[in-house]
C-alpha cells in the first residue's frame, strides 16, 4: 500500500471512489471526531482513541468501526471482515454512492462516539504459551529444592527462556553444558538474556 500523508491524498489515490469517500468524509466531519491518517488510511479519533476509519478497495469502499462489536447494528449494515479472527472491528461496506444511507451512517457514527465516551473497548487477548519444561531441567528441579525454589521465583518469561535454551540443544553434551551454565544463574534469580536487555 502506498504511504499517504493526508485524507485528500488518500481520496486522490482512490479516484474510482472519489465522490463516495468525499461524502463519507463529510458525514464524519459533521461530528466531533478528529481526522488524521494512520496506517496510510483516513482515521477518526476521539480523545486520541481510534473510533473509525475509511477504506477503499478495488470493488468496494467502507467504514471501519474499531469497536464495532458494541454497535447495536439496527439496520444490519455491519460485517466482520475476517470471521474467527477479528474480534472488535466491524466493517460497513458499500459498492456504490447510492448504498450510503446518510442518516443511518450518521446514527452508527454517533453511537460509536457514545460507546467510546463510555469506555467500551474489547482489548486484544494476549496469547499465552504453555511452559514446556524439558525433561533434563524437570529432573534437576525435582532433585534440587534450592534450584527448584529459585526457578519458581523467576517470571514466566525468564522460565521460558531457560526451558527453550535447553530444549533447543540437539546433542546431549550440549544440553549438559547448558544445564551447568544456567544453574548458578537461576539461583541468582537472573534471566538467561538479562545482560542483553536495557534497564
Amino acid at each position: 500500500m502506498k504511504k499517504v500523508y493526508s485524507v485528500e491524498e488518500y481520496i486522490e489515490n482512490n479516484a474510482h471512489y472519489s465522490d463516495e469517500l468525499t461524502l463519507l468524509r463529510k458525514i464524519i466531519n459533521s461530528t466531533e471526531l478528529v481526522e488524521t491518517i494512520k496506517w496510510s488510511m483516513p482515521t477518526y479519533c476521539l480523545n486520541g482513541k481510534n473510533v473509525l476509519g475509511i477504506g477503499a478497495f478495488k470493488h468496494h469502499f467502507c467504514l471501519w468501526f474499531h469497536q464495532g462489536v458494541f454497535l447495536k447494528d439496527e439496520h444490519n449494515l455491519l460485517a466482520n471482515a475476517q470471521e474467527g479472527k477479528t474480534k472488535a472491528l466491524r466493517q460497513m461496506r458499500f459498492e456504490t454512492k447510492s448504498d450510503i444511507r446518510e442518516a443511518a451512517v450518521l446514527s452508527y457514527i454517533k453511537e460509536a462516539i457514545k460507546n467510546q465516551r463510555a469506555g467500551k473497548e474489547l482489548k486484544p487477548q494476549r496469547k499465552t504459551k504453555t511452559l514446556v519444561v524439558p525433561i533434563e531441567l524437570s529432573n534437576l528441579l525435582k532433585n534440587n529444592t534450592t534450584v527448584n525454589e529459585a526457578f519458581k521465583a523467576l517470571t514466566t518469561a525468564k522460565q521460558r527462556e531457560y526451558c527453550e535454551y535447553i530444549s533447543e540443544a540437539k546433542r546431549e553434551a550440549t544440553k549438559t553444558k547448558r544445564m551447568e551454565k544456567i544453574i548458578p544463574m537461576i539461583c541468582k534469580g537472573v534471566g538467561l538474556n538479562d545482560k542483553y536487555k536495557k534497564c
